[in-house]
């Protein structure tokens, strides 16, 4: 199954996109902080900000010695903000235990706060090019339609993914690293969930799916989450006010952030639930760790 792989790494060399954190020399850190900010995000909205954060925090130490509300300042309209915070935490134990170094082995990745199993995986794989299986979205719908001939991996990561996917990696670390990327990126421009692109895939010869004419799937196909007047979409408002802040903000100018006082008092309690914002005495709130709560 290895030629899966070669084919995939010949395509990834003259295709793969010009992205700022596969550069040559970028380190673990920056890959690290990129893993992080691509969940859910999307590359175009990621990388302007992966930008401002590796020139303003280039080691972790640097992020670890500032306030956390800058961190969730910086964060913008990335979206899952909670995520800002757990890098400035994942910076905090990487000074106090590594040294201030992101460590190589998988268990110590999986170890750091707000680390899970799939990031640990990519940094073991794209910083320090490991054999690893990386198995994200894109990556279980190729390996599923390929080697599987079924059209949709299912709604989340298995053992039997990992093992299916580590199955199709070359034995040579940094050659199997190369294929891992070069998957990621077949199923995130060719292999599309709606639009698969079979005449342009260098798989498509010993596809199983398409071997089988393409089976649709067997369960219901998953919509979108709706974001617009959601709780998200309220907190994304509250959050967007208090970044912009100088100093504590009154709940009369938050209250002007969205009509429904219930949806909007119950996206202000999850914020400061999750430790992003944090109330002010006079009845005001500023971001977690900004001067202006202390």
């Amino acid at each position: 199954m290895t030629a899966l792989a070669h084919a995939a790494i010949r395509w990834y060399e003259v295709n793969a996109r010009d992205l700022p954190w596969r550069a040559p020399g970028v380190g673990a850190w920056p890959v690290l902080v990129s893993e992080v900010m691509l969940q859910q995000t999307p590359v175009v909205r990621v990388a302007p900000v992966w930008r401002e954060w590796v020139a303003r925090w280039p080691v972790p130490a640097a992020l670890a010695a500032d306030r956390p509300a800058e961190p969730i300042r910086l964060w913008g309209r990335l979206g899952y903000p909670r995520r800002a915070l757990r890098l400035h935490a994942c910076a905090t134990v990487l000074v106090e235990r590594h040294a201030g170094e992101v460590p190589r082995s998988l268990p110590e990745l999986l170890a750091l706060p707000g680390i899970g199993d799939y990031t640990a995986r990519a940094v073991a794989v794209f910083a320090y090019r490991q054999r690893q299986p990386v198995v994200d979205t894109n990556v279980r719908r190729l390996v599923a339609r390929c080697v599987a001939g079924v059209a949709d991996a299912g709604p989340t990561t298995t053992r039997a993914d990992l093992a299916a996917t580590a199955g199709l990696l070359p034995d040579e670390p940094a050659a199997a690293a190369l294929a891992s990327v070069a998957f990621m990126e077949l199923g995130a421009l060719v292999c599309t969930a709606r639009d698969p692109g079979c005449p342009d895939c260098p798989l498509a010869a010993q596809c199983a799916w398409r071997a089988g004419g393409r089976p649709l799937p067997a369960g219901p196909t998953r919509r979108p989450q709706r974001y617009a007047g959601t709780d998200r979409q309220v907190r994304g408002e509250l959050l967007a006010v208090l970044r912009e802040a100088t100093g504590p903000v009154p709940r009369a100018r938050l209250d002007l952030v969205w009509a429904d006082a219930g949806q909007r008092e119950r996206a202000l309690a999850t914020l400061v639930g999750d430790g992003l914002v944090c109330p002010v005495p006079g009845d005001r709130f500023a971001l977690a760790g900004d001067p202006a709560a202390d």
